[in-house]
């Protein structure tokens, strides 16, 4: 017990983990939309609580928009408005018959922001056909999220995906 309790400490003083806020997610049970960032890519993932564990559906990172027509000279926006709502998109797509209801956000640490890349992921996935509750007003510009020349052709090959 005292082993669960200083891991406890040793996550939320790292600020790795709010767990008042996976208290409220737990409790709905609803599957999440989970939104992560790292230095260069998103990581977006459908994820399931069974008994307290989380249980990943299914993922797409924004690194896979390279197969997808993404230029490789432009790796280094892999984590732009653009490539956050490819990758709702195509994790939409994937996602399309394997989760049915209402899925919730979980964007954990990252501030809500408007217009942000997380708000692009989750119109991306709105866009994809799944039914995610979030407000129009708070996800980015079409001119944001299309400012990449690319972008038409990068979206008609991840829209095929299944």
């Amino acid at each position: 017990m005292k082993k669960q309790i200083k891991l406890y400490k040793k996550r939320r003083i790292e600020g790795k983990t709010d767990y008042r806020k996976r208290l409220v997610l737990l409790k709905s049970r609803s599957p999440r939309f989970v939104v992560r960032k790292s230095n260069k890519y998103l990581m977006l993932q459908v994820v399931e609580d069974i008994q307290a564990q989380d249980t990943v559906v299914q993922s797409f990172s924004t690194k896979s928009l390279l197969k997808h027509g993404w230029p490789k000279e432009k790796d280094g926006s892999l984590k732009s408005v653009s490539a956050a709502y490819l990758g709702g998109i195509a994790l939409g797509k994937k996602v399309s018959g394997k989760i049915k209801g209402r899925i919730i956000l979980d964007a954990g640490l990252i501030p809500n922001t408007k217009g942000s890349r997380i708000y692009a992921a989750v119109k991306g996935f709105a866009d994809a056909g799944m039914k995610i509750p979030f407000d129009e007003k708070v996800a980015p510009e079409k001119g944001k999220i299309e400012k990449f020349p690319f972008f038409a052709a990068v979206k008609k090959n991840v829209e095929g995906l299944k």
